[in-house]
């Protein structure tokens, strides 16, 4: 039976593996897609895109992570019923329960990593994505300024369009600026531009051999300006303030500042590791297929289960938050309720009799003889009748 365990061992990661694979694969196009949403409507620096998505992802991998184990296992016992190795396993002598080794040999290693990314290595992701935006959204209008792009300022008062960036003179070629201002428009195109900054810190933008426009938006009332150098302020950068988000404060400054709903956020950062072994023990006694019936009604089982479970560890959280229930009741409750049904289920699969409900064995009688009651003929001190001798028949 090792050679089965190990073999067992071997299919729970290279399913797991296969798993991982594919939910992070969803997982980051889903976050691809939201940042690229973000980006197109000015919300998100395009140039932050890639290292946001590294963040993002390694914030919601706990979630990845926690379908990876529950599937793997799922879905190689699952094969194993589909192909009669579970009747091997059973025919061997040993029950349902004793795979509850096995997996926990293998989810207890990732049950770890899910805790070290919900406890620490999340809530720095977090907090590294929020100072990485920030950063970026609080460059001044020069940092802004990209070749064959239109940037806005960080006032949302002026646009900027370079076609060629700068060359070995640091003067970028053929400068489009636009700027509203008190009702009025104002358009300066110009052949080269370059920054500078004064004696007192003031950051200045230069532009050479162009015109500007002025005037009354739908007016025909415009003044034409021609030059030969013309300077613009930079408008400063925005100072990046703290944030206040939970979901970027470490685990240790919430456990220090003992508010409620910093209490829920820690009480749902320790439910999710725990949450992912327990679905592990379920996937168990749920991986039971009949092959005379249809193959994907486990999974969605599982998958309903997974769900409702997740959902009562996010509504433990905001009852923590709000006081309406402890912290420690937060932590158990959850928990307390799947393993009532882990067990529930192994009893179900175990097929456990009850022993009121016991009955003897009847035992089969040979052909010929008539049915019998055979506990009621073998009491004790009471003889078996005897046959009736046969009769002969009269001779002529």
């Amino acid at each position: 039976m090792k050679i089965f365990r190990r073999a067992l061992q071997r299919e729970f990661t290279h399913m797991a593996a296969g798993v991982f694979f594919a939910l992070f694969a969803v997982l980051i196009t889903v976050v691809l897609i939201r940042l690229l949403g973000q980006a197109a409507g000015g919300g998100v620096p395009v140039d932050a895109v890639l290292a946001l998505i590294g963040f993002n992802s390694l914030s919601e991998l706990p979630i990845v992570l926690t379908l990876t184990m529950f599937l793997g296992v799922l879905l190689s016992l699952s094969r194993g019923y589909r192909d009669s190795e579970m009747v091997v396993w059973f025919a061997s002598g040993l029950p349902l329960t004793a795979w509850i080794g096995p997996v926990l040999r293998f989810a207890l290693p990732l049950t770890l990593v899910i805790a070290g990314v919900t406890l620490y290595l999340g809530p720095w992701a977090n907090q590294k994505s929020y100072e990485y935006r920030g950063k970026l959204e609080s460059r001044d209008d020069a940092q802004r300024v990209a070749p064959g792009v239109f940037r806005e300022s960080s006032g949302a008062q002026r646009v900027f369009f370079v076609e060629v960036e700068a060359g070995e003179d640091g003067k970028v070629r053929n400068v489009f600026v636009s700027e509203e201002k008190d009702g009025k428009l104002s358009v300066v195109v110009a052949a080269k531009g370059s920054a500078e900054t004064d004696e007192e810190g003031n950051r200045y933008v230069i532009l050479e051999q162009g015109r500007r426009y002025e005037g009354n938006s739908g007016t025909p009332e415009y003044r034409v300006m021609v030059f030969d150098s013309y300077k613009l302020r930079i408008e400063s950068g925005k100072q990046v303030a703290p944030s206040a988000r939970r979901r970027t404060k470490s685990t240790a400054e919430l456990l220090r500042r003992r508010d409620t709903h910093d209490l829920g956020e820690v009480s749902y950062r320790i439910n999710t590791p725990l949450a992912a072994l327990l679905l592990a023990l379920l996937a168990i006694p749920l991986s039971f297929v009949n092959p005379r019936a249809g193959r994907a009604n486990n999974l969605l089982l599982a998958i309903l289960i997974y769900l409702i479970y997740n959902n009562s560890i996010l509504v433990c959280k905001n009852w923590v938050s709000y006081s309406k229930l402890s912290f420690a009741s937060g932590l158990v409750l959850p928990h307390l309720v799947a393993l009532t049904l882990l067990v529930l289920f192994f009893y179900r699969r175990l097929a456990v009799t009850p022993l009121w409900r016991r009955r003897a064995p009847v035992a089969l009688l040979p052909t010929g003889i008539g049915e019998r009651d055979v506990n009621a003929d073998a009491r004790e001190g009471e003889p078996l009748p005897e046959e009736p001798a046969p009769q002969q028949e009269p001779t002529q």
